[in-house]
């Protein structure tokens, strides 16, 4: 009696075989696809983004054609005209199809649509916080890399000037530093990343040391790679998770920070809409009931924080590894 041997095969046999190859990056997002945070922040940052991009694209914004005297003070109409009616006067109150369409967000007290002036202003104020955090986290970085992985007097030397950079509040830095340099949207966003530029440099010099006691750090050296290429190709790639998630983060901040610079007159010159300096001229007329002319830009700013501030928050959830059980 003969018998057939049955082919053996090793990738039934082989536990790891079965398994998906992990990827580092496909597990994040779908973690933050998981996370409510990172979902509504992400959508309301999109919208943002979207409406930074399109809206300079689409409106050719000119603040002095964009004056009409004769709609000074026009409340909203459209939709939120329509329930304002209804809120107040419903009789009175014309059918919303039958209403104008000219200034859904109402006009200030030159007559320029409040609508275009918080697109655009929204545009000033993500690009200001993308330049600043930009600036912040590319110098802040190289100095804690730097400063975390040589250690030694360069440590002490680069921390102890940024332990003065943070021994004055942020804002007032700020503010000083642009009344030396003078008062200009461009000196606003540098002076608002100088204040930043601490928070990544802690943040990066902790990674850096940490990361510096790996094993593929020590094997790198036993090679002969040079300090430089060890810190570009081994410590800043593992040390990236953290500073996207203060980068995220910082974005609200520096948003903040520059309506705040706008307020007080030190960032985007007039007739340029800007939020900050949109809040600050509607002082006078939020006195005499004018409530649109602070609102939405005020809307636009709360939106702007609070939707980088979720996906920051999600983003730190989803990287933390921490936080990463199995699935």
């Amino acid at each position: 009696m003969s018998t057939s041997a049955k082919p053996i095969s090793l990738a039934q046999d082989d536990p790891a075989s079965q398994q998906r190859q992990y990827s580092f990056w496909q597990d994040t997002l779908k973690r933050l696809r998981r996370s409510p945070s990172a979902r509504i922040g992400g959508f309301i940052s999109l919208m943002i983004i979207l409406t930074s991009l399109i809206v300079p694209i689409v409106d050719n914004y000119n603040p002095n054609r964009d004056s009409t005297l004769s709609a000074r003070y026009d409340p909203p109409d459209c939709v939120i005209g329509w329930i304002s009616g209804q809120l107040n006067d419903p009789a009175n109150t014309p059918a919303l199809g039958d209403m104008t369409c000219d200034y859904p967000f109402g006009a200030d007290k030159s007559g320029r649509s409040i609508l275009r002036r918080v697109g655009h202003g929204m545009a000033v104020s993500l690009a200001a916080g993308v330049f600043s955090v930009g600036l912040a986290l590319s110098v802040g970085s190289v100095i804690g890399l730097t400063a975390g992985y040589l250690s030694g007097w360069v440590d002490s030397v680069f921390m102890r000037v940024m332990d003065v950079v943070l021994a004055f509040p942020s804002l007032l830095l700020a503010i000083a530093l642009v009344a030396v340099a003078g008062a200009s949207l461009v000196n606003g966003m540098i002076a608002v990343a100088i204040t930043q530029i601490p928070i990544y440099a802690r943040l990066a010099r902790a990674m850096a040391i940490s990361v510096r006691q790996m094993e593929y750090v020590t094997a790198a050296r036993s090679v002969g790679a040079s300090d430089g290429a060890i810190m570009l190709r081994h410590v800043l790639p593992n040390s990236l998770s953290p500073l996207i998630v203060q980068g995220t983060l910082g974005l609200g901040t520096a948003v903040v920070e520059t309506a705040a610079l706008g307020f007080l007159g030190l960032g985007q010159r007039a007739p340029y809409p800007e939020l900050g300096k949109m809040l600050a001229d509607s002082q006078e007329s939020l006195a005499s009931g004018k409530w649109w002319v602070m609102v939405f830009p005020g809307i636009a700013i709360i939106l702007m924080v609070l939707g980088f501030n979720l996906l920051g928050d999600g983003l730190r959830d989803a990287l933390d590894p921490r936080l990463r059980g199995d699935d």
